[in-house]
């Protein structure tokens, strides 16, 4: 019987505590356990402490997850909770996945303060974005907007554009939910013609591999249709070799016993692209993705990623 009150780690941003809190609710209400069996432990990352430079040039996603992941494989936290969208698709050596909680809003939001949508933006406005994804997909839709880096968290972000840095800025649209800032939103795109990232509106559980007592206790909150749809985006991710450095999008959607993929690669400019779409079933998400991530890579080409670097 677990006397001991369950770490539970998380950086220390307000989302991040927003999705840490979800975690242990849904939890504590799963098992019957009071919130004193449960401990947040939040710890500060490079991702979080380095804001001035592209995540790119100091070494992508696995910036906001290395000293959590090292807090795991040391024992001294039970799990740790993530944005799925944040996580590396290749973990350290004992640690995986082990539950998604049920996935929030999938597509970005436009929080505009010269105007309400992209379209609409004046001519040479600036939109400020720290995604590669983000930034090659307004190129492609508005060649003429000045895009720049703008990291941060949501509060940052937002500060940032109210001071008059920026003409606007994209969010996703789960994390305005989560933090109860929807009413900022000025519009939302339609993930078929701006795919968001893979796996972007999922919290993740991250724990020990063959850590039973854990995986007994996260399994109760895991959502199936999530598991399937954003292991089939991260296969693709995978097989794209995906990370801060590529933009590139992709969502899966559930449909009964069979899941359908869309997913898209794209360079920085916007200028060109290869999109793919798939389906098949559930059961294989994960094969269906690889599929579309080695399609979509046969496809485009050597050339076409040696020329993002």
């Amino acid at each position: 019987m677990q006397i001991k009150p369950f770490r539970i780690g998380t950086r220390g941003s307000p989302l991040a505590l927003a999705q840490a809190h979800e975690a242990r609710d849904r939890l504590m209400a799963a098992h019957g356990l009071p919130e004193e069996m449960f401990e947040i432990v939040v710890l500060s990352t490079k991702g979080d402490r380095i804001t001035d430079r592209p995540l790119a040039e100091i070494g992508g996603k696995g910036l906001f997850t290395e000293e959590l992941e090292q807090k795991l494989v040391s024992g001294e936290l039970d799990f740790a909770v993530h944005s799925t969208k944040d996580m590396s698709t290749h973990l350290p050596d004992g640690l995986h996945l082990s539950a998604y909680l049920p996935r929030e809003d999938i597509r970005d939001a436009v929080v505009g303060r010269t105007a309400p949508k992209l379209i609409d933006l004046p001519h040479g406005a600036t939109v400020g974005s720290s995604s590669l994804r983000r930034q090659a997909l307004i190129r492609r839709m508005r060649p003429d907007i000045n895009v720049i880096t703008f990291r941060g968290s949501v509060e940052t972000r937002l500060r940032k554009l109210e001071e008059g840095q920026v003409d606007a800025t994209l969010l996703a649209l789960a994390g305005l939910k989560r933090l109860g800032k929807v009413e900022l939103l000025t519009d939302i795109l339609d993930p078929d013609t701006f795919p968001p990232a893979p796996a972007q509106g999922a919290i993740c559980i991250e724990s020990r591999v063959g850590d039973t007592r854990i995986d007994d206790l996260v399994a109760a909150v895991n959502d199936a249709a999530t598991f399937d749809t954003v292991s089939c985006e991260r296969a693709f991710l995978a097989a794209l070799d995906g990370s801060c450095r590529t933009p590139i999008g992709g969502y899966a959607v559930c449909e009964g016993d069979l899941i359908r993929f869309s997913g898209l690669i794209i360079t920085p400019d916007g200028r060109s692209q290869h999109a793919v779409t798939t389906d098949g079933h559930r059961r294989d998400a994960a094969a269906l993705g690889t599929r579309a991530g080695q399609d979509v890579r046969a496809r485009a080409g050597s050339a076409f990623f040696d020329d993002w670097h």
